[in-house]
This record gives C-alpha cells, sequence and structure tokens, in this order.
C-alpha cells in the first residue's frame, strides 16, 4: 500500500513509499508504474534522521 505525507494535503506531485518486509520502496506519484527505489530499514532510517535533522533544507 503506497502513502504519502500527510503534510502534502491534496498536492499530486509526491513522493510516496510504501512498506516492505526488509525496509522500503519509494516512487514518484506522478509516474505510479514508473520506476521505484528500494531502501533497506537501517538506510530509511539513517535518511529520516537526516531530514529531521535539517540536513537536506536549503538556505
Amino acid at each position: 500500500m503506497w502513502r504519502k505525507s500527510s503534510r502534502s494535503g491534496s498536492a499530486t506531485k509526491c513522493v510516496e513509499v510504501a512498506s516492505l518486509s526488509d525496509g522500503v520502496a519509494v516512487r514518484d506519484s506522478k509516474d505510479a508504474a514508473g520506476p521505484r527505489v528500494r531502501v533497506r530499514s537501517a538506510g530509511w532510517a539513517v535518511f529520516l534522521a537526516a531530514l529531521r535533522a535539517g540536513r537536506f533544507d536549503q538556505g
């Protein structure tokens, strides 16, 4: 089951994630049939921690 952030509201240009047994899959909501990236649980946790810490904030 694919989901997007609740902060996306009704936006159609979003990143969606789906839970897998060993991590997550990530896709672009504009191209649901397009490519997907699989990320293991540990890598996803590191990525989310960096997001929460503001490491990807611009300016």
